[in-house]
């Protein structure tokens, strides 16, 4: 391996995707069984912050790897293989960190306390959706957003977990995001206790505009339109007013990320490309097993190193 090249750069292409169908078949947490609290945010953080703020729209490409055997026979056909992993990307929009819903004043729902930040990134979904087996239960994702005016590229990869309506009755789940979590030192002990994900789920649903709201009562997206609506009250261009609307509800979820690897590549002199990679210590892209790579800097839990870009 050359100096200052990480182990997931010299890592071979056979390997990465033998390591990440590994990881689709098992719910291990990124951080550990156990794992107290996330003291520090990302060494990132920041900086990915204020390049999200620069874009027009908080887009990015989300890419998953999907189960043929999942797949209907549609899909098999189109995709021109067998049974097994093929990859499947799609333009998503950028909800904010967990725990840190952008304001929107037009938003009636009612919020949690800001007694919780976090560093996990956050996209809605319809249950309905193809691509929602392939986010549940900790599966590999990776995030890749290109910020125009900073000429930045950020690719985030990580695992995700997806939060329905009640969210607060997956004991498992609401811990395990909860151990990414840190207190902001805003409110008190109590405001902790009192903060709910299923609050944080309906926040998310309120700060979407009425007519994106109606989406989640369209038809099942990818189904023949010849075959009609097959629930009463589905259709196409519908305003939602009710935050409680079971329709919308029913199919509306909340995607979040839990980031374990950042790659920024900053392209803003053309004759002086940067790229560095942010790895987090233990985590499921942790291909070095933990060990420190040549010219890494260790930051709280993470560990930054610049490569060739």
């Amino acid at each position: 391996m050359k100096p200052g090249a990480s182990s997931l750069t010299a890592a071979a292409p056979a390997q990465r995707i033998a390591h990440l169908a590994r990881t689709m078949s098992s719910s291990s947490s990124a951080a550990g069984a156990g794992a107290a609290t996330s003291s520090a945010p990302a060494p990132w953080r920041s900086l990915f912050l204020e390049h999200i703020n620069t874009m027009a729209a908080p887009e990015f490409t989300l890419a998953t790897l999907h189960s043929n055997s999942n797949s209907n026979s549609n899909s098999n056909s189109s995709s021109g293989s067998g049974p097994g992993l093929v990859p499947r990307a799609r333009t998503c929009i950028h909800r904010g960190l967990f725990a840190s819903l952008p304001v929107n004043p037009k938003n009636e729902a009612p919020l949690n306390p800001s007694a919780y930040e976090s560093d996990l990134l956050t996209l809605t979904t319809d249950a309905r959706m193809h691509k929602t087996p392939d986010l549940a239960a900790g599966h590999p994702v990776e995030a890749v957003f290109w910020a125009r005016e900073p000429a930045t590229q950020w690719r985030v990869r990580g695992v995700a977990y997806v939060l329905p309506r009640d969210a607060d009755g997956d004991a498992a789940l609401t811990a395990r995001l909860l151990r990414e979590m840190r207190r902001t030192g805003e409110g008190d002990s109590d405001d902790a206790r009192g903060w709910s994900f299923s609050r944080e789920v309906t926040a998310h649903f309120g700060n979407l505009s009425p007519v994106m709201r109606g989406t989640f009562r369209n038809p099942p997206s990818g189904t023949p339109v010849a075959a009609g609506p097959p629930v009463e009250g589905e259709g196409l261009g519908q305003v939602v007013t009710d935050l409680e609307d079971e329709v919308a509800r029913a199919n509306f979820r909340v995607v979040v990320v839990v980031p374990d690897e950042v790659d920024r590549v900053d392209l803003s002199d053309p004759k002086r490309g940067r790229r560095w990679l942010y790895r987090r210590m233990g985590g499921v892209n942790d291909d070095a097993g933990g060990d420190t790579v040549p010219g890494a800097i260790r930051e709280g839990d993470w560990e930054k190193v610049e490569v060739w870009p």
